[in-house]
């Protein structure tokens, strides 16, 4: 930002200089450069280079438009590059090694990358609220009562999905008395669904779609985010099922905070896009290769894709880190993030 200053200082000062040698016109000095150095900035100002991890999956489809803008030359007021990476914990060290300067990441790693960094990450907005779903080869679970007594296979042990799970067990008084057979894979889960006659699997989108398009009997039985909001009742700290976020390295934010409000901007208009032209976007899926387009065109609504910012970042990110931390401090880097954690803008 300093350097942003000095240029707009020596452009007011060459302005000011050419002026006095030959403008004639009865105008006070003082005015014409004042017009001249906003004229300036507005039409001099640099693009920034900017580089954008996304994660195979939910994470990366509410900005399909953004790429797709930026690929068709629509977009042009910064260098936004974008790559698409399976592996989250491929994203993760680029992000720390300063190979990236915005990713998509699971909503605790990015409160451990907080804490294992010193603060060196901040986060920019949640974009995919909870994507997990309980499926079952059958019609007799309805609601989470039904789970009493009953074998849920899953995997994602150690990670958001056995948290959230966990959490809301505990909540309903059902921690003692459901039985979690841990799968190292979506896949494992399904086959076992499919072999057994009412076996339940907690599934996340777009792998739910996938499974139900292979096998017709499966059915979704509930959406745990609806699960999550039953929870909240008269709780005094509310919070959110989450599944990812956007972060960005501190020194990026701080050194580019205009190009990165109008990034933030493109990524809002992206999201409501997503909403509002399933199909569209479905198309725009399958065209980054994500998922399949006739996947997309299923699962999207069902992603919960959504850019919260602000304020409502902070009580709904933080109050989900706060179950966590409650949960296993690990989770979130053994402490929750401190104010700073959260980008409010401008």
């Amino acid at each position: 930002m300093k350097r942003n200053w000095m240029m707009i200082t020596m452009v007011a000062m060459g302005l000011f200089m050419a002026g006095c040698g030959s403008n004639t016109a009865e105008v006070p000095v003082e005015e014409t450069v004042v017009e001249a150095v906003v004229e300036e900035v507005e039409v001099s100002a640099d693009p920034v280079d900017m580089s954008i991890l996304a994660l195979k999956g939910p994470t990366a489809m509410g900005m399909v438009s953004f790429m797709y803008g930026v690929d068709s030359g629509e977009i042009t007021d910064n260098n936004y590059d974008f790559s698409i990476i399976a592996a989250v914990d491929e994203v993760a060290a680029m992000l720390v090694k300063g190979e990236a300067d915005i990713a998509a990441l699971p909503a605790n790693m990015a409160s451990v990358l907080y804490n294992n960094t010193e603060g060196a990450i901040q986060v920019l907005g949640v974009n995919t609220l909870g994507v997990l779903y309980l499926v079952e080869n059958g019609d007799a679970l309805e609601s989470i009562a039904d789970l009493e007594g009953k074998t849920i296979y899953a995997s994602g042990k150690g990670a958001t999905p056995e948290y959230a799970l966990m959490h809301i067990l505990a909540e309903n008084n059902l921690a003692d008395s459901v039985t979690i057979e841990w799968k190292s894979e979506h896949a494992e889960c399904v086959a076992a669904v499919a072999a057994t006659e009412g076996a339940i699997a907690m599934l996340p989108e777009p792998f739910v779609t996938t499974a139900k398009m292979q096998n017709p009997d499966m059915r979704v039985a509930i959406d745990l985010n609806d699960a999550w909001e039953e929870m909240q009742g008269d709780v005094e700290d509310k919070s959110a099922l989450i599944t990812g976020v956007l972060v960005a390295n501190r020194g990026f934010v701080e050194e580019n905070t205009e190009a990165l409000e109008m990034f933030m901007d493109h990524y809002n208009d992206s999201v409501l896009y997503t909403k509002e032209d399933v199909m569209g976007a479905a198309e725009l899926v399958g065209k980054y290769e994500i998922v399949t387009q006739q996947v997309a065109e299923i699962a999207l609504p069902a992603c919960n894709i959504t850019w919260v910012t602000g304020d409502d970042l902070v009580d709904q990110l933080g109050g989900y880190l706060a179950v966590l931390m409650e949960q296993n401090p690990a989770s979130v880097g053994g402490a929750l993030p401190a104010d700073d954690f959260y980008y409010i803008g401008e």
